[in-house]
Order: C-alpha cells, then structure tokens, then sequence
C-alpha cells in the first residue's frame, strides 16, 4: 500500500512506463521458456544498418516462443510482430482512418447487412519456406479461433462466424450467423494492440497441438525478418532475402538488416534515456514528457512524434478512467460515483502532469478522427450539456455524499457507521506510477479515505472484484463508440467472486442500456440510427457514472535520427499507423526506416 504525499510533492513524479498490454495468467500445460541459440557464429552487420530497441520485456515470457497460438508465450511485442502479419493493418492517423492492404488485396461485404465477407489474398504471398500464403492458411487460422478456447479472438468468432471457405487458392467467404458490420475492422485488422495475424496451416496442422508448439525458429512466418537468436537478455531478428511484400510492391527493401531488442526492465530510466543520448539505442518504450525533454535537449538528433516541442506524444488507444465496482457497496450507489467524479480536477492534472498536453478526457474512448466526429455530433453535445461529465465541483460532490447519509469525522473524512469511506485505488506502478497518487490525493482533500495499491495483487483484485475503485484503460474502440460501450452490456457483468474479464471491472447491468446497444450493434456506424442510439448509451454512461474517464494517454517514444531517420511524426505519419515499433503495426515502421548516414 502506498501512503500519499502532499500533491505537491507528487506532482513532481517522472518515471519510464511500459506501455499497456494484454495481462495473461500463468496457465498449467504451457511450454517452458527456451532460448532460440544461433546456429554458428552470427554474421557481422554493421551498426548503420542495425537496430537497437529498447523494449521492458517481463523475465521472457515469450523467449523461444514464435507461434502465435501459444499464449501466453507469444506476444506480438518483442520481435514476433516482425514475424507473423496480418490480412489488413488500418492507418488510424491518415485521412481519418484507412485500411492498409497486405496479405488481403481487399475485403469486402458482399451482402448489405453484413452477413457475409470476401477475402481475396496477394498473389505474391508467401511463407518464409516458399510456400504461398492461401486460402487455406486463412481457413485454418479462423477455424482455429473457432476452436481452441485459449485463443484471443475465440469467443469473437464464436459469436458471430458460421462458416469460413476457401472458394479457391486465393479467395476466403466467411459467413456470418448476425450481421457482423465491425468484425472485419476489430477482428481481421491489425492496429495497436489489436488484430489478428495468419498463420501456416501446413505447419500448425502437422503438429499434435498447435497451442503448445512453441515453434523456435522453425516454423515458416510471412514477415521480413527471422529470428536468429532469443534469451532473457535480447532478441535478434535479421532480414531474410526473399520477403514477398517486396515483390508484391506492398513495401521497399528493408534498410535495417538486423533488428536487436534489448530488455531494460531492470534498468533504471535515467540509465536508458542516457543511451538514447549516446546513440547506443535507436529508440526506446514510452517516458514521461520530463524524461524525454531531457533527452531530446542532450541530442539534437533525437526527436519525438511531435518533434522537439511538448507534449511530444500521439493519441494511444487505451484512455484511462477510474472504473468502480457498481455492485459493491457503496460504489453501487450511482449518487457516490457521480460525487466521486465531482472530486477531480481534470484540469489540473493536465496541466501539471502533462504539460497543458490537453489529454484530460469525458470519453470512454480516444478521440481519434472518427471517434472526435461522433463526440461533436450535435446528439452527444446534448447528452454531455444535461449531464456535465468531468464536471469538477468539490461542494456538490459533498452535498451528494451528505444526502447518501455520509458525515465528516474529526479528520475531515467521509465516515458511515463508525468506517471511513475505503477508496484504495488498485493500479499499476509502471503505469500509472504519476498519476494514481494525483487521482488518491484528490479524493482525500475530498474526503475519501483514499490511497493506492501498487501491490501485485492489484490486477487480481481488478479480477475478483474485492476492492471498489481500479485504475485501467479502456482497450475497445478505435473508430466508432460501440466496442467502448459495449464493454459495459449487462451480458459481462459477472458477480463478485467470480471473473470480471479485462475491461469488464464495472460489473454495471442496465437492461435500458442493453437494449440501446443490442439494436445498433447489426449496423454500420455511419447509419443515422447508430449515430442516434450511441449517442443515446453515452448519455447513460454519463448520467449513471459508471466509470469516471481521466485522461487520454500519450505515447511518448524518443526516435534517434542519427543512424536511421524516418521515424514516424505527426508530419510523417509512416502509413497512417502509431510509432510503437512494438505494436502490431510495428512492421511498418520499421520497414520504413532509412539509413542517416552515420557510420
């Protein structure tokens, strides 16, 4: 338990952060870790054609790991992103949103409510051993979701996929049980942390269980890059000669030969920005904007995605809120959640945590072209003028909790029946190491009894839901409303004792807002009446509380221009895609860095 500091002391907070993924548990049955060791002695490539990344990989979780379907040992992060891709990526800052072909020319509904999908793959695909990449590999990678509980997207195919065909080499038709008009972007496209990568039916199929064949450096792959050596400490990935998306013309020869991730967990931040200083990594994970700023004083050759001015971060997918366990007392009372809202200064944490950076929030999503689209639609300004989210008024958060039957105790706290109002904050130190104390320290001048938990039980608190307050993102939607408001539909919300599921922490049940939601989700976001009814959900997000957004998060990342340049900016968008070379879109930025010239 951390116990809080004057705000002011707090305020002055700068540590590094990994950026947010997906949490799996430990599962019995999974492969043991095992190190890829390289075949001989490795050749020599220059470091002006090398890649030095710094990334806080967790003890190895994926280290000999290269089959996507083994989780939790294979992650897309840490390399395997340079191995497996997908049919589409989508370029989330270019012209509002675009769909990025690659091993798919194109996918396309073929009937106008969405029930059905025609994928047509690149001629030129192909595995790493020569093989194409067919429509066999798409058939087996879907069925395969479709079967194998443990894989990420199976319950997403359960739901809605009734058949997949190949109706020849190259040509997929899915069909689909109810109309599906957002699975082709959420499921099968890859961008941020999200999407869905092929995999080789010839080898997976060959194996007595493909969630359990940990693959090495054997199995065949699509992309760029093979992986020629792994351990705890780092990975190697160096260019193969015959990538197909060369050919196909989906991309120029990659410049960078051998891409070394090296893993700073354990270092300290201060040790990690000075070898960005001095050339020794390329680019690194996220810093806050103090870090950074330092950095980029040091070396003029070091940018960010805003250049060299604040707040030197893009627009990441996971806005952060307080999320309050509605069906445990007295977070059940939608007057408490709405008092606690009232107790945050959004504003202030803005302005000193973030440099004025504008990234406090009122939305359960990120407010992308799309999504800022939908948020200034005339039926959300409405919502938003009767209901005042992020509203920051400390005496009517008090008048609320008086009214709930709650009275001040001689240490100005919030007591009921001889116990102060218990509102620990469960979050994560490496995440949210700045602005957990912020939020807590708020709450007390308010009057809550509050602290923060950066115990590793946290998450599994989140889970069970024994403690009433956590501190998460909101991993959902991208381009319209509906994953965000769809992680509150009353068919998530499980009891406590028994799992919540990741981004389902509110438990909150509203048959009022199911039926909202259950009549726009077969419709296209563009339909007015989508536009209507989402509008509609928001406004009950609103009005009752359900959780309380903060801010928008920023990725920060120093990209080193002094031996590779055409890092990805806000003037250089590298496809549209973020500038995480560890996300699924990672692939691209990469492949499209250029030497500098430095030797």
């Amino acid at each position: 338990m951390v116990k809080l500091k004057a705000l002011a002391g707090v305020l002055l907070a700068a540590a590094a952060f990994v950026a947010p993924a997906a949490s799996f548990a430990e599962s019995p049955g999974l492969p043991a870790a095992q190190e890829i060791v390289p075949k001989g002695t490795l050749p020599t490539v220059p470091r002006n054609q090398t890649l030095n990344l710094a990334w806080g990989v967790a003890g190895g979780t994926s280290i000999g790991t290269t089959n996507p379907w083994v989780l939790p040992g294979y992650t897309h992060q840490e390399g395997n992103n340079l191995l497996f891709e997908p049919l589409m990526y989508f370029s989330i800052f270019k012209d509002g949103g675009q769909f990025v072909p690659w091993l798919a020319d194109s996918m396309e509904y073929t009937s106008p409510d969405f029930t059905s999908l025609e994928i047509k793959l690149n001629k030129d695909a192909a595995w790493s051993d020569g093989k194409p990449v067919t429509a066999k590999d798409v058939v087996y990678t879907f069925e395969g979701q479709m079967k194998y509980e443990t894989l990420p997207y199976h319950a997403h195919f359960q739901q809605f996929v009734d058949s997949v065909t190949a109706k020849d080499d190259k040509t997929v038709e899915v069909k689909f049980k109810q109309p599906a008009p957002r699975f082709k972007f959420e499921v099968l496209t890859e961008k941020f942390d999200t999407g869905l990568p092929i995999v080789p039916e010839h080898w997976e199929a060959a194996q007595a269980d493909p969630t359990k064949a940990v693959g090495l450096d054997e199995m065949p792959h699509s992309g760029p890059y093979n992986v020629v050596a792994w351990n705890a400490n780092q990975k190697i990935l160096d260019l193969r000669p015959d990538w197909w998306a060369v050919k196909a013309g989906r991309s120029p020869e990659p410049a960078v030969k051998r891409v070394v991730i090296a893993n700073i967990l354990n270092q300290p931040i201060d040790t990690v920005a000075q070898r960005v200083v001095n050339n020794e990594f390329d680019s690194s994970v996220d810093m806050r904007a103090q870090v950074i700023g330092n950095i980029l004083e040091q070396n003029k050759d070091v940018q960010s995605w805003t250049g060299t001015e604040s707040p030197y971060g893009y627009l990441d997918w996971w806005p952060n809120s307080l999320w309050m366990n509605t069906q445990l007392e007295p977070y059940n009372d939608p007057n408490i959640r709405k008092a606690i809202s009232l107790a945050i200064d959004r504003d202030r944490i803005n302005e000193v945590l973030y440099d004025g950076a504008e990234i406090a929030t009122i939305y359960p999503f990120p407010l992308y072209p799309n999504l800022q689209k939908f948020a200034d639609s005339p039926a959300v300004k409405a919502e938003q003028e009767k209901y005042q989210p992020g509203k920051f008024d400390p005496d009517e958060s008090a008048k609320l909790m008086e009214a709930a039957g709650w009275k001040k105790n001689g240490d100005e706290l919030w007591e009921k029946d001889g116990k102060t109002f218990d509102a620990t904050i469960q979050a994560f130190e490496s995440i949210h190491g700045d602005i957990a104390p912020v939020l807590a320290e708020m709450l007390r001048q308010a009057g809550f009894d509050a602290n923060v938990n950066f115990g590793t039980d946290a998450y599994q608190n989140m889970v069970d839901g024994k403690p009433g307050l956590y501190l998460f993102g909101h991993g959902a939607s991208l381009y319209d409303p509906f994953e965000a408001l769809n992680l509150f539909h009353g068919k998530y919300s499980n009891t406590i004792g028994s799992a919540a599921g990741n981004n389902r922490f509110s438990r909150y049940k509203n048959p009022e807002f199911d039926a909202i939601l259950d009549e726009i989700s077969p419709l296209d976001s563009s339909d007015p009446k989508f536009q209507e009814g989402a509008a509609k959900a928001l406004g009950i997000y609103w009005r009752d509380t359900i959780d309380v957004p903060v801010i928008q998060w920023l990725h920060r990342i120093p990209y080193n221009n002094h031996y590779w340049k055409n890092w990805p900016s806000s003037t250089n968008v590298a496809g549209g895609t973020n500038g995480a070379f560890w996300a699924h879109t990672g692939l691209l930025v990469i492949t499209g860095l250029q030497p500098s010239g430095a030797q």
